[in-house]
């Protein structure tokens, strides 16, 4: 079972479920601490989830699962490096797993090396040929190289695969602002905004585009819900440096800002 974690907007994690083996006596210990590290890690608290999945590797060095989640921790605490050495690990114990090179590439990514994603990307689409959540971070791993036709088309790949895939209509969205395509770039932000309210990257979107297409009324009115439900968007450098906008959108949503 794949559990999908996103660690910034717009890029996919995949957290993978474990069963574990165990001795009667250690049996109830291993499953108790799985619970823990599992519920620690989706309230966010991850510096103590960390510590949990440590001490189920002291238990199991050998399980190539723990190796991958514990990274998923360490990145995002910005524990790149570290993160990197246990999907390694991970990737040593159990090559033909496709999450373990998912989370690596997610890694490559969150330090700019963009090639390196890419090829990890490409090991999962080799392994697993219809995973969307691949086909949007290259898509992303595209995008931080400047081509974002190519992201344009691994976007409309991933939701073509899995039409629910909201993450990926989003980015699809703003590629296609990047590339041109106003106009079905503000139908698709417009279709996901009213079925996600609350979708705060889709509303800063729909923000920067209204703005830069003249609907300055709808501009404001998607900004005051954007701002309300996260204010990270008022931080131009954390737009283009951590969401990873594309330029185009960058610039509009300045612009908006400016005035």
């Amino acid at each position: 079972m794949r559990w999908l974690f996103a660690i910034a907007l717009g890029l996919w994690l995949g957290f993978t479920s474990i069963s574990l083996p165990a001795t009667a006596a250690t049996q109830t210990t291993v499953g108790d601490l799985r619970k823990q590290a599992f519920e620690l890690t989706s309230k966010g608290k991850f510096d103590l989830a960390e510590v949990v999945w440590t001490q189920l590797l002291d238990a199991l060095p050998d399980e190539p699962a723990l190796w991958s989640n514990r990274g998923n921790v360490r990145v995002s605490q910005n524990k790149i490096e570290a993160a990197i050495s246990d999907y390694d690990q991970a990737i040593a114990l159990a090559p033909l797993q496709p999450d373990s090179y998912l989370n690596r590439g997610a890694a490559y990514e969150a330090v700019g090396k963009w090639q390196a994603a890419i090829d990890d990307y490409n090991r999962v689409l080799k392994l697993s040929p219809d995973d969307p959540a691949a086909y949007n971070n290259r898509g992303n791993a595209k995008g931080g190289q400047g081509d974002w036709n190519a992201a344009l088309k691994d976007y409309e790949q991933s939701i073509t695969i899995q039409p629910s895939f909201s993450l990926g209509y989003a980015n699809y969205g703003i590629a296609l602002f990047e590339v041109g395509d106003h106009g079905k770039s503000l139908q698709v932000l417009k279709s996901l905004a009213r079925k996600y309210p609350n979708y705060a990257d889709v509303r800063a979107a729909l923000t920067a585009v209204l703005w830069e297409t003249g609907n300055r009324g709808e501009a404001e009115s998607q900004w005051a819900a954007a701002r309300g439900l996260d204010r990270r968007y008022t931080d131009l450098d954390w737009v283009q440096h951590v969401r990873r906008w594309p330029p185009s959108l960058v610039a509009g949503l300045d612009h908006f800002l400016k005035l």
